[in-house]
């Protein structure tokens, strides 16, 4: 199986919902469950259902979680040496070629991505245009309202 590239900060992220969700969910609805058997009959108790299947989703995304981790190759972009290419975990600032307007994007792997906060996926159209170029060099993206044309202004590794 190939390793899905993480960002640090995408590591920590995924590491901190699973303590959170071992040491502080989980202990929670299990002491539910026990709450709900003690108030009798298990087949029309609602409150112990929903608890059950709760403890389902909570044990489903944990393993989830463990899983990525596992699978999860994780890259430090401030170890490399910025050499003004765009690689996985770099920020680029790009200016729009047809209105001059500048946008900011940090290249991130699928789970991170989040267009609102700037980080878009390694597997983005704008992201796989942009991968391998340098600082100057344009990039033609297939966006969905037809080609977007961006000259790359600058490449951080941070």
């Amino acid at each position: 199986m190939r390793k899905a590239p993480l960002t640090v900060r995408g590591a920590e992220l995924l590491r901190e919902e699973l303590r959170r969700l071992k040491s502080e969910v989980r202990p929670r609805v299990i002491q539910a469950i026990a709450e709900a058997r003690g108030h009798g009959d298990l087949k029309e108790n609602a409150e112990y259902h929903a608890a059950k299947e709760e403890q389902g989703f909570i044990e489903g995304r944990i393993l989830e979680i463990e899983s990525r981790l596992a699978n999860a190759e994780v890259i430090d972009v401030t170890r490399l040496k910025n050499t003004g290419r765009v690689v996985f975990g770099s920020t680029v600032r790009l200016v729009d070629e047809s209105d001059g307007r500048e946008v900011t994007y940090m290249i991130v792997g699928e789970d991170e991505a989040d267009i609102s906060a700037g980080r878009v996926s390694v597997t983005s159209p704008i992201a796989r245009a942009l991968i391998g170029r340098n600082e100057g060099d344009g990039a033609v993206v297939a966006a969905p309202g037809g080609e977007r044309n961006y000259e790359i202004l600058k490449v951080e590794y941070v």
